[in-house]
């Protein structure tokens, strides 16, 4: 099934030479762009989205992977920012039960740090600030007989359960940016903006490919500087305009080790910097830990996990598990940095997760500061209201309706499998399972009924197949084998080298027949 108008990489694709008209055109490809033009297309608006590399190829694909509250952001008392995230996490569970879904968290008491009565007041917060209808309360637990208590060090024998969300990134960006082209978004991915600039009352863009080569010019009646942690860098070099930053770019970087708890409950541990670490379930074979708040002044394209964040990742971690955790158990490394909005003094971990939408000018130009991945559905709403007064944006809507695949009920992922298997006998449980949660109900268009293996095509192997690559190729903008193994899935944690390397000859060979195939 192919979504929209003009999908699949626009390099692949020749363009219009004449001057493109739109109401909104957008920089910047991760969660808040995709999700600003998704709700805008969605009011009847003419949207153009530019990132220049991949869909969710910096900070949106380099989160902790939870859609969350944000339990500790109540010590810094932003409770408003803590009740707007409760709320969204059914919100966003209903609109991608595939790609979201409730998760219990282990707190395991460690008296020296906080008392149980304060932990119990926050758990007693998090409940309520928010409301829930699918998503158990909080509760204490005795560690020395619950399962989630066998990892543990014997002196943590007390702790407390609460509920939030899991969420597959890096997908949800895609998902966004599929539904926007299906209500009319054009998106160009490897497409820079190399500048902007006000005339005649319009924004007039001008658009490269990922080699400098010019390829078109487009007039907007708004700009949307969605561009994350290069938002200055956007405003210096594209607009060229004397911003002065209110960006604070913030490091978090996240370590994968073999699996190291046999049960589906994530743990969230205090540390006596103050700091929280998660250890979460991962890929099934996995557990993912992390993340760090470090002061980032390079640039954000070449983040980097340290060696002492390594460290301070297993040390912390070690702190709990009884078994130890050193940098020789990592598999996967990866670090983002997060666009915080700077208030100035305070450590990194002490920076606001809240945005700010600063509009400046006529024609006008939007900048996006902040924000978290929970709460990007409620900033694209507030953007557009912003906008309200140039732009016929109509009412919100996106809170209702499915995102591509998940129009299933949220508890409703068994049943899928056992429908795709009954369709598709070519897919085994593990297969179907990992097709209905990365894909939902599109999954059964890449099965296409398949009786067997082979009628999917090439097997590249953990049940990565031919027919899977050519719906990314074709509906998701994928174009490498990283764009497909790291974001569109997790699979580079299961395929080897050599067939990493088959898939990139696939692709070398066919990427281009079969995106230009699809239009």
């Amino acid at each position: 099934m192919v979504f929209g108008r003009q999908l699949g990489p626009a390099v692949l694709r020749p363009w219009k030479s004449s001057p493109n008209v739109y109401d909104i055109a957008i920089i910047g490809g991760g969660i808040n762009g995709a999700g600003i033009a998704r709700d805008a297309a969605g009011r009847g608006l003419s949207v153009l989205l530019a990132e220049k590399g991949d869909l969710a190829s910096g900070t949106s694909s380099a989160s902790t992977k939870l859609i969350h509250g944000g339990l500790r952001y109540l010590e810094h008392y932003e409770f408003r920012l803590v009740r707007e995230s409760l709320m969204e996490r059914e919100v966003l569970l209903r609109l991608a039960p595939h790609i979201i879904w409730p998760l219990r968290f282990v707190l395991p008491h460690h008296a020296a740090l906080r008392p149980a009565w304060l932990v119990r007041m926050g758990l007693f917060l998090y409940d309520h600030l928010g409301g829930r209808d699918i998503l158990p309360a909080s509760r204490s637990i005795n560690l020395s007989k619950a399962p989630a208590g066998k990892p543990l060090r014997s002196e943590f024998t007390r702790g407390f359960e609460y509920s939030d969300c899991w969420v597959d990134d890096a997908r949800l960006v895609v998902l966004n940016a599929m539904d926007a082209a299906k209500r009319g978004a054009i998106i160009r991915t490897r497409t820079t903006v190399t500048s902007a600039r006000r005339d005649a009352g319009a924004w007039i863009v001008e658009l490269a490919q990922s080699d400098g080569t010019r390829i078109e010019t487009v007039r907007a009646r708004v700009l949307v500087n969605a561009a994350g942690p290069w938002v200055d860098d956007v405003l210096a070099n594209c607009v060229k305009t004397d911003h002065g930053s209110r960006m604070r770019l913030v490091k978090g970087s996240h370590i994968v080790v073999p699996r190291l708890f046999e049960h589906d409950q994530a743990y969230i541990f205090q540390n006596a910097d103050r700091r929280i670490i998660f250890a979460i379930p991962y890929e099934d074979q996995f557990t993912l830990i992390g993340t760090t708040d470090v002061d980032y002044t390079g640039d954000p394209g070449n983040v980097r996990i340290t060696a002492a964040e390594i460290e301070y990742l297993c040390k912390s971690t070690s702190s709990y598990f009884r078994g130890a955790i050193t940098p020789a158990s990592v598999v996967w490394s990866y670090s983002g940095v997060r666009p915080l909005l700077d208030e100035g003094g305070g450590t990194a971990q002490e920076a606001t997760r809240n945005f700010v939408l600063e509009r400046d000018g006529e024609p006008a130009l939007l900048n996006i500061c902040g924000g978290k991945i929970t709460t990007y559905r409620r900033l694209a709403e507030a953007a557009l209201g912003k906008l309200s007064d140039i732009l016929a944006v109509g009412t919100p809507w996106t809170a209702t309706s499915p995102l591509p695949g998940g129009d299933f009920a949220h508890d409703g992922v068994e049943a899928l499998v056992t429908a795709l298997r009954r369709a598709a006998p070519a897919a085994d449980e593990a297969m179907a399972r990992r097709l209905a949660r990365t894909y939902g109900t599109l999954a059964h268009n890449i099965l296409d009924g398949a009786a067997r293996p082979g009628d999917l095509g090439t097997h590249f192997g953990a049940g990565l197949y031919e027919g899977e690559v050519r719906h990314l190729v074709r509906n998701e903008w994928a174009q490498t084998a990283d764009d497909i193994l790291w974001r569109r899935t997790k699979l580079g944690l299961r395929l080897d080298k050599p067939a990493q390397e088959r898939l990139a000859q696939w692709l070398a060979g066919n990427a281009t027949k079969v995106a230009v195939s699809a239009h």
